[in-house]
């Protein structure tokens, strides 16, 4: 939930570089793993630089990714053509008053406003929406109508973890039932549309339930961090109890990481950071048990 990130006094001094950010979309590429979109805090980046992030970033993936800096204004928008897929809007939840109390800084109409945008210069619309706020799964119906009036392409949902020190600590975790249901019917109302779900280790069990419920693609995973420990063993576990897992979680394929930096011209600054990151991976490869 926001509530951490609100903590971050200076955010500028918190963003990463452009070298380990291009380092890590590489690595993803190259062993398989989907992307769910790039993220930015607020006011992490002018959007100038944003851009030239941007570039980079589909310059090493080979297309087009989505961008979640939770809203933008036209000329934002109107600079993101052909350079993105679509945009995705932090709703965070879809009661109204509870997202009044929750999310003062985040002004729902301004993403109204971008989803409007998105429409008229061509680009796909997503939604964030985490539960265990306090919704109930009445408040379906509201989720039902926003998807509808906006026409949303995808919707991402998150559980919400209570921090130490925010306004949700010592409140219950949000049960898995409850959880497949919201992704279940969702994916009943809109078959078409594509849904991303996030978990935490101590509920990776879920994460079968959640895809037969109709979730195509699972995110909140530090894969880099947890590469080849019984955390990646168990998501590669549950997506074949589905059908299949894209990639691999728990075994590196050879590459010569230097011949790939050099292809895209990329520079020693990323070459280090891959370097870094494989080293990290080996560390963890064996630890599945």
């Amino acid at each position: 939930m926001s509530t951490q990130k609100n903590k971050i006094k200076e955010p500028k001094k918190a963003r990463r570089s452009l070298d380990s950010v291009l380092a890590e979309v590489l690595i993803c590429k190259k062993l398989g793993w989907g992307l769910e979109f790039v993220s930015a805090g607020y006011g992490a980046f002018d959007f100038e630089e944003l851009l030239v992030y941007l570039k980079a970033i589909k310059k090493v993936w080979g297309r087009k990714l989505w961008l979640n800096v939770g809203y933008l204004n036209e000329g934002q928008v109107k600079k993101l053509e052909g350079l993105v897929e679509g945009v995705s809007v932090s709703i965070e939840t879809v009661n109204w008053e509870l997202r009044k109390k929750l999310c003062p800084s985040k002004p729902v109409g301004v993403m109204l406003e971008t989803l409007k945008l998105c429409d008229k210069y061509g680009l796909k619309k997503s939604m964030t929406l985490i539960l265990g706020l306090g919704e109930s799964i009445e408040d379906f119906g509201e989720l039902k109508m926003f998807i509808e009036d906006y026409g949303m392409d995808r919707i991402t949902f998150y559980r919400l973890k209570p921090q130490k020190g925010t306004v949700f600590e010592g409140k219950k975790v949000l049960e898995t039932e409850d959880y497949v249901r919201w992704v279940e019917k969702t994916s009943k109302e809109f078959p078409k549309l594509k849904i991303v779900v996030g978990s935490w280790l101590d509920y990776l069990d879920e994460i079968s339930l959640l895809l037969k419920a109709g979730a195509r693609g699972v995110t909140k995973f530090p894969a880099i961090k947890l590469f080849g420990t019984k955390y990646a063993g168990q998501i590669e576990e549950e997506s074949r109890k589905v059908g299949g897992f894209e990639g691999s979680l728990t075994r590196l394929p050879k590459v010569n990481w230097k011949e790939e930096v050099g292809k895209l011209s990329l520079g020693e600054g990323v070459l280090k950071k891959v370097l870094e990151y494989v080293k990290i991976m080996n560390n963890t490869k064996n630890k599945l048990d």
